[in-house]
């Protein structure tokens, strides 16, 4: 017996409603109003998402996602601008996420497409999409994961995901990327006590942008030095690298440095390794959101255990296991 690939398989019984259906494969095919229209049923419409995602993650493993991560100020929106132009002087096509904070009146992105790169908005093969964090910690909004992959599945050849920006909580886009450039710039305190923050762990590729500025020398011996203290032999070590991203500057060694990584990845079998481990992280996510829905669902009197543990009558480790037992979720 064969069984049908995700590829002739015929998805349509799958996808309970047909107009949801049309909207992903006109996406698919390449229809940037279709892609826009799915990507805000990503974002607002929880009960589309496993639809979408059912006809997308199949597809969605060509592209390499890029994520650009760093302080406030240290330039992303320029460096992932001047990335974008030089990929598509390679002649590759380019998916842009760029997550934005929240407005504090539409709850939207504070930012939109058409302030940020707009040389970039006018070329078909670009596509941007600006997203709000709405809150959300670690620096990125709630559906960039499956925007990126719907933007993957879309053929392109490079996904790149600029984070909000809110410092050392700034580290769900190791997550997401395949490789992840850390951006730093002159100015923006001692790197050392940045490193300690940890938003520098996740570094594939160290960017010490605004490079003209004055303590960019210094910054970047300072950054130089810590990454090769903690090299291991067989593994990657981060190269760092100088970018005047508003004049091109550096641009393309940059660039040079992620194909690189890349290559690293592949040749070593960890690129596997790191998108398994993105899935699992993915797979929890989710898991945990179903279980805490059905569980809220089953016990709709969940506050009563809050106001108790509240009033210190039992600890919080017993009210779990009661609220539990109560969902019938305990064995």
């Amino acid at each position: 017996m064969t069984y049908p690939t995700p590829e002739t398989r015929d998805p349509r019984p799958e996808t309970r409603d047909p107009r949801l259906f049309d909207l992903i494969q006109q996406a698919l095919a390449g229809d940037a109003r279709a892609a826009a229209r799915l990507m805000t049923l990503l974002e607002s419409d929880p009960a589309a998402v496993p639809e979408i995602m059912r006809q997308v993650y199949p597809r969605a493993g060509g592209a390499h996602v890029i994520g650009v991560t760093g302080p406030p100020g240290a330039g992303k929106s320029s460096l992932v601008d001047t990335l974008a132009a030089s990929l598509r002087v390679q002649g590759r096509t380019v998916g842009i996420v760029a997550v934005d904070p929240s407005s504090p009146f539409s709850g939207g992105a504070l930012l939109g497409d058409r302030i940020r790169m707009q040389e970039r908005f006018a070329d078909s093969g670009v596509f941007i999409r600006s997203m709000a964090s709405r809150g959300q910690p670690g620096g990125l909004a709630k559906a960039s994961q499956n925007v990126a992959a719907l933007l993957a599945a879309m053929g392109k050849d490079a996904v790149l995901i600029e984070t909000v920006g809110v410092g050392q909580e700034e580290i769900d886009v190791v997550r997401v990327a395949d490789t992840t450039i850390v951006v730093l710039v002159p100015g923006l305190g001692d790197a050392v006590q940045t490193m300690k923050a940890g938003l520098l762990e996740v570094a594939d590729v160290f960017a010490i942008n605004k490079a003209d500025r004055e303590g960019a020398e210094r910054l970047f011996k300072d950054v130089h030095l810590m990454v090769h203290m903690g090299a291991v032999e067989g593994q990657w070590s981060p190269p760092v690298l100088k970018t005047v991203a508003t004049e091109d500057q550096g641009t393309g060694e940059l660039l040079a440095a992620v194909e690189d990584h890349r290559r690293f990845l592949r040749e070593t079998g960890q690129y596997a390794e790191r998108r398994r481990r993105a899935a699992e992280t993915e797979i929890q996510g989710i898991l945990r959101e179903r279980l805490l829905a059905s569980v809220t669902h089953r016990v709709p009197a969940l506050g009563r255990y809050a106001d108790e543990v509240g009033q210190r009558q039992y600890d919080p480790y017993t009210a779990v296991d009661r609220i539990l037992r109560e969902a019938q979720l305990d064995g």
